[in-house]
């Protein structure tokens, strides 16, 4: 049935339910994240705005991170798991593109601002006296701003190259979605050049924000050892350790999917690590938020209190 309704210019995602025995199970285990990753997210944007304790820079940066990462997760999951009751494995090569353009400019919009929230934790740590200064509203407003432009370019930059080439006859990419690297194994043309221009943008789409996140906490820790109150020095600790978390897990996953060579990547181990930060890492980021820190946690339980309340 499917071939009938496949054009000649359509793809097929081999995917992630592709094995009978455990397909299942995976199904359930990732509808499960998805709607706990929607409503973990939805309820930090929530709380971000009707708890007056987190009408700061960083929640509002988080809040946005929150969003970013509910367009992320709904970029793959809800085609893998529409795919999969239906019975069907094509996307278009307009859904394949646009796929393609949502992933690229959000996972680049993220690595800018995860970038940029380190900067924001610096200010507070070493400078608490310029803090109301340096992250004004403006501040915060340019900071979003400027993080989907960076995410918005590089997508506008490598989606129209990447959907040019002619693809051979198979058209079948081995993965759950129009990631580049997984698009490019079809080209019948040599995309040696393209891969280079690739490797270099999204080198420096991690390095900027890494060197930023780097620098950041250099300068942080160096204020939290010279700080006199031990308290101080816990409060500090904890309120960088949920970011350096999220740095971690994105970035770690990314660098091994985009920085390392070709000749490392396997596409099964390929496909885990893009579970990893397309899937899982959006479901943890308000989770680690939330967990490891007492201010949202106090949040939350006002927010529970009122509704117990009415």
């Amino acid at each position: 049935m499917e071939g009938h309704n496949t054009s000649s210019t359509d793809f097929i995602l081999q995917g992630l339910l592709d094995r009978d025995d455990i397909s299942g199970l995976l199904f359930s285990i990732i509808s499960a994240i998805f709607f706990i990753t929607l409503i973990a997210n939805g309820a930090m944007i929530l709380l971000t705005h009707v708890d007056a304790h987190l009408h700061t820079p960083m929640y509002f940066l988080l809040s946005h991170l929150s969003f970013i990462d509910m367009m992320y997760i709904s970029t793959t999951v809800p085609k893998m798991l529409v795919d999969y009751l239906l019975g069907q494995k094509t996307i278009s090569f307009v859904g394949c593109a646009a796929q393609h353009f949502l992933y690229i400019t959000l996972a680049g919009a993220e690595f800018f601002l995860l970038g940029l929230m380190a900067y924001d934790r610096y200010v507070a740590i070493c400078h608490p006296l310029r803090y109301p200064v340096l992250m004004s509203r403006r501040v915060c407003w340019a900071t979003i701003a400027g993080s989907w432009f960076g995410g918005s370019f590089d997508g506008f930059l490598l989606t129209p190259i990447t959907m040019s080439f002619s693809f051979c006859n198979s058209r079948e990419i081995n993965h759950f979605f129009c990631e580049a690297p997984a698009v490019l194994k079809l080209a019948c043309a040599d995309t040696a050049l393209y891969q280079a221009a690739m490797y270099v943008c999204c080198v420096l789409m991690l390095l900027i924000p890494f060197c930023v996140v780097t620098a950041s906490y250099a300068q942080i820790l160096t204020a939290v050892h010279r700080m006199s109150s031990l308290e101080g020095r816990k409060k500090a600790l904890a309120t960088c350790s949920s970011h350096m978390t999220v740095v971690t897990l994105f970035y770690g996953a990314a660098i091994y999917t985009y920085m390392l060579p070709r000749s490392y990547h396997q596409p099964a181990q390929d496909k885990v690590f893009s579970v990893f930060y397309t899937i899982l890492t959006p479901m943890l980021n308000p989770l680690i938020y939330s967990l490891r820190n007492k201010e949202v946690a106090g949040a939350l339980k006002r927010a529970l209190g009122k509704f117990k309340g009415t």
